[in-house]
């Protein structure tokens, strides 16, 4: 049995969407369950930025997850393939009218993504002053706790009703399908026929 780890949402329904056209049966979690056994799978439902915990720990053999979470996690794990979906990017996010102000001495930045905007600066040799919350993250530049912000983006419906736009991109993210080391290699064949039979999925939509 594979034990595959989802995050809650969205993105749990259209992965199992794909794995209905893969394997001809119904995944579905019931009620307010947590764990959906079927057909050789072992599905949990964990919230997002959880994922990749449970497949470095081995709770679960894999994953899917947003790359902007593999990214600030830094958890030594395998991609095994781009699932086509969950499509958004990391980006600043600026007063209107407003832009970044590359030349200031240090510019301070609200946000999740800690790890992803610390690199950007550094990459940058800029010094850079990160805060770190964990909503409402638009508030920031309006009551000046912050220059700007570093949040993920979709359409920008959020910032824009906020006041901010959208400044710069700094990465795009779509949900992976991730492995677990340990359990790539001890259960190889079967993690290879998953992988096989969701890459035909994603060429035939």
């Amino acid at each position: 049995m594979l034990t595959i780890a989802l995050p809650k949402g969205r993105i749990a329904k259209e992965t199992l969407e794909k794995f209905e056209k893969a394997f001809d049966e119904e995944f579905v979690f019931e009620d307010r369950k947590l764990i959906l056994e079927k057909a050789g799978f072992r599905f949990l439902n964990v919230r997002n930025q959880d994922v990749p915990t449970y497949v470095m720990h081995g709770a679960a053999d894999l994953g899917v997850v947003g790359l902007d979470v593999l990214e600030e996690k830094e958890y030594d794990l395998i991609k095994l393939l781009d699932l086509q979906l969950g499509f958004c990017k990391v980006a600043f996010g600026l007063i209107k009218g407003q832009k970044l102000d590359m030349t200031k001495s240090k510019i301070t930045v609200a946000t999740k993504h800690e790890k992803i905007a610390k690199r950007y600066f550094e990459e940058k040799a800029m010094a850079v002053d990160i805060i770190k919350l964990y909503g409402s993250i638009e508030l920031a530049p309006l009551v000046n706790l912050a220059d700007c912000i570093v949040d993920i983006v979709e359409t920008g419906a959020t910032m824009k009703q906020n006041g901010l736009e959208v400044g710069p991109t700094i990465m795009e993210s779509s949900a992976h399908l991730i492995a677990n080391k340990n359990a790539y290699y001890a259960k190889k064949d079967k993690i290879f026929d998953l992988k096989e039979k969701l890459e035909a999925v994603i060429q035939w939509d």
